[in-house]
């Protein structure tokens, strides 16, 4: 049986890599109220390269000869198409004839474009999981289909969901051009917890597509790094942010086994932490402590750093003390619920459990997966029923399948 043609390998590849720098270019010359506009021109320069490819094969610069193409293709466009000599025109609302744009995708204009399109993607008009599916349509070229598996939705939610926020996007008037240093104090927060969420629906997902998870950390790393690579966005905050998404990363490989099982944190091979990722994350870590701001990306980064060193010494005391400081910063049941896995490793399960039972937090399954896991040394009834009551609440594939294993565990 014949093997895949190398260009049908290479295609989805360079389609995740420049789609969205392509759309974001474009849309700084045609503006967000014709974004659709863009993205089909994009659309197109892919649709051609499948057929001119599986035909001549894959050019020397199959990157280039995308560019090359989706230039000439929007240079007829606004020579041919009546829409922007009517609607676009209009919308400048000088009525002056202009001269054709010189379209380049320079690697200034690209990141410049790209960055600009993070902070207009991220419009506080829209709620967070409609910001988080717009950037991982727009931003990150995925399909309708692979955001809806990432969120556990059906197709029509998603649609419905993207369907809003663009509306609101087209609306919002932003300008996909050079920043200035106001919108980018105006948006910058909304910027991070939105690739903060990006990043967590990866790292902490409920889908069992190990793909999609590993996609959605490695394109919120990919966002982030754009901004630290910009002397107007390159703050302490986002290199901390920068900082934990490496050290959670690093940890990937070791988090699941080839059964889709979720492996504990204690039970992780440690030689598959990646220490690439690791030394990265030490290197952004120490370019966000310049100043003296002390954010909560920054508390989740030195957690995170912590918890990707040899249990030695006052590991345990060390990660108890930032989730102390945490929690007064931004309670959630999760960041809760972590302290007290530290509480208990400072102090030991029994007084882990009672600070556990504390929370009350019965209809949460991590509650209960906690307190199986405390339980397991002393009572194991207690803790296979705590287990039981995860499995009935939790909605992971993944999650469902380590609980079970950790109540035959018990039974042996």
């Amino acid at each position: 049986m014949a093997g895949t043609p190398p260009y049908q390998e290479l295609l989805p590849h360079l389609f995740r890599l420049e789609y969205s720098k392509m759309t974001a270019v474009l849309c700084r010359h045609f503006g967000l109220k014709h974004i659709e506009t863009a993205e089909d021109i994009a659309s197109d320069t892919f649709l051609k390269a499948t057929e001119v490819w599986s035909v001549r094969g894959i050019p020397e610069n199959p990157t280039a000869w995308l560019y090359t193409v989706a230039k000439n293709k929007t240079k007829d466009y606004l020579k041919h198409v009546s829409i922007f000599e009517t609607q676009v025109k209009q919308a400048l609302g000088d009525g002056e004839t202009r001269q054709e744009p010189d379209f380049d995708f320079t690697p200034q204009t690209i990141a410049d474009s790209q960055l600009a399109m993070i902070f207009a993607v991220c419009n506080p008009a829209n709620a967070a999981e409609s910001q988080i599916c717009l950037a991982l349509q727009i931003l990150c070229g995925f399909s309708v289909e692979e955001i809806a598996d990432a969120f556990l939705s059906k197709n029509e939610t998603i649609k419905k969901r993207l369907l809003r926020a663009r509306a609101n996007l087209r609306a919002d008037n932003f300008q996909v051009e050079q920043l200035q240093e106001a919108a980018i104090k105006e948006r910058l927060d909304t910027v991070l917890r939105t690739l903060y969420l990006l990043f967590n629906e990866g790292y902490f997902s409920k889908s069992g597509n190990h793909l999609i998870r590993r996609e959605l950390c490695s394109e919120a790393i990919r966002l982030t790094l754009v901004l630290t690579e910009n002397p107007l966005t390159n703050t302490t905050e986002a290199n901390a942010l920068l900082a934990l998404m490496c050290f959670q990363s690093s940890r990937l490989d070791a988090r699941a086994n080839n059964q889709g099982e979720t492996i504990l944190y204690e039970q992780q091979d440690k030689n598959l932490w990646s220490k690439e990722l690791i030394q990265q994350g030490n290197y952004y870590l120490v370019n966000a402590c310049t100043g003296n701001e002390a954010s909560k990306y920054h508390l989740e980064a030195g957690i995170a750093y912590w918890h990707t060193t040899p249990d030695a010494g006052n590991k345990w005391n060390h990660i108890l003390q930032l989730y102390n400081q945490l929690i007064l910063i931004e309670y959630s049941p999760m960041t809760a619920l972590n302290r007290t896995f530290a509480f208990a490793r400072v102090y030991g399960h029994a007084a882990g459990i009672k600070e556990a039972e504390k929370l009350g937090l019965h209809h949460n399954s991590h509650y209960h997966s906690l307190l199986g896991y405390l339980y397991a040394s002393t009572d194991t009834e207690k803790a296979a029923a705590h287990y039981r009551e995860a499995i009935h609440l939790t909605k992971s594939a993944a999650e469902k399948k380590t609980l079970m294993r950790e109540i035959e565990r018990l039974g042996r």
